[in-house]
């Protein structure tokens, strides 16, 4: 069946209602901020105004990722994959950046933020996708190449970025010229990931069957590319836009009702984590467990490599103190972490088990967090 220009376009544009509210969300709270985060000392008024503006940003989110996914089932893995993953960290980097310099100096926040990401995505979120998966399908394949990969650049920056700092300097921030190694490591790692992803073993990221891929009359009845990269941007905006806005109410039970540092991280990784996971998950459920191992594996990867060096250059910039050091039970877990998902992707193939594994670890790092 032959779609019209016509039927191509008005499918796409009926689902951008959400668009209105997110750019009258921005318009308000841009003109009229003063005002609506002005009583933050009302408890009702901070948990209204938090749970709004969180909403909103998830909202906005969710349709960042709907038109990422158009575009990686038009240019095929492993570039669909690399725009989602991009998209989300350009929000949790603007959101730390915008949490950090608002109010008081929030040192850890930034350690605090990719700790719970790789918490979140690495035990939760391939915990529930192996779990699903296993589930309904039994056994999942991957290509295992492309998990060795993500896991070799996960494990060195996790060690280099999150633990190594404490083991020199304890609880400080770290001179200029750590500073300079740790911005300049992780982007050049990040550059030869992609460099291996997109050109030479382009083949490691996706499945030999081919599985993961869309009939091209689906793909076409979603419009073109142009439309769905704009729109990706036009949802992607408003939510840098409002993050400084979200800092406001984050910032204010911590400075003031003396609420746990920690707290601000996991806001921002439950805010960038969410659709993802969704996204993820409901990959394998279809069992497309590729798609949802680059999803996941591939967001730790980018969250570390391209945070890193934001929230240092924004912390030098701005004179704030950014310490990147995890401490006591962080380092345990994450460490555990590592190893458990070492083992996890050491055979092609995947079952229930691994993933209750992996979701052990999650409830662990809930109960130590909380």
């Amino acid at each position: 069946m032959t779609l019209t220009f016509k039927t191509s376009w008005r499918l796409p544009l009926n689902l951008e209602y959400p668009l209105v509210f997110v750019l009258a969300t921005v318009f308000i709270f841009l003109f009229g901020g003063q005002r609506v985060l002005g009583n933050m000392s009302s408890p009702w008024w901070l948990l209204v105004t938090f749970a709004w503006l969180f909403w909103i940003i998830l909202w906005s989110s969710f349709c960042v990722v709907r038109h990422a996914e158009v575009l990686a089932n038009k240019l095929g893995e492993p570039y669909g994959t690399l725009i989602l993953t991009i998209s989300m960290v350009a929000i949790e980097a603007s959101t730390i950046a915008m949490v950090m310099l608002h109010g008081a100096n929030n040192p850890t926040l930034a350690s605090e933020t990719m700790f719970a990401v790789i918490m979140i995505i690495m035990n939760g979120m391939v915990g529930l996708s192996l779990l699903v998966g296993g589930l309904r399908h039994r056994e999942q394949q991957y290509n295992l190449q492309g998990a060795n990969a993500y896991l070799s650049v996960i494990v060195a920056l996790c060690v280099l970025g999150l633990i190594l700092p404490n083991a020199m300097t304890a609880k400080q921030a770290l001179s200029m010229s750590h500073h300079t190694f740790q911005v300049l490591m992780s982007l050049a790692l990040y550059v030869i990931f992609l460099f291996i992803q997109t050109a030479r073993h382009r083949n490691y990221f996706i499945l030999a069957e081919g599985g993961d891929q869309y009939t091209s009359k689906r793909v076409e009845a979603c419009g073109p590319s142009s439309y769905h990269a704009g729109m990706l941007l036009a949802y992607l905006i408003p939510v840098v836009l409002l993050a400084k806005k979200l800092a406001i109410p984050i910032d204010y039970p911590i400075e003031t009702l003396g609420a746990p540092q920690a707290l601000g991280g996991l806001i921002v990784a439950c805010l960038v984590c969410t659709p993802e996971a969704i996204s993820a998950v409901g990959a394998a459920y279809k069992n497309k467990l590729q798609r949802a191992v680059n999803i996941s594996l591939g967001s730790v990867l980018a969250s570390i490599c391209l945070t890193i060096p934001v929230i240092l250059v924004v912390g030098l910039l701005a004179h704030r103190n950014v310490y990147l050091g995890l401490h006591g039970t962080a380092v345990v877990l994450l460490l555990l972490t590592l190893v458990v998902s070492i083992i996890t992707f050491t055979s092609a193939k995947t079952n229930i088990l691994q993933g209750s594994v992996h979701l052990l670890l999650f409830a662990a790092y809930l109960f130590f967090a909380l």
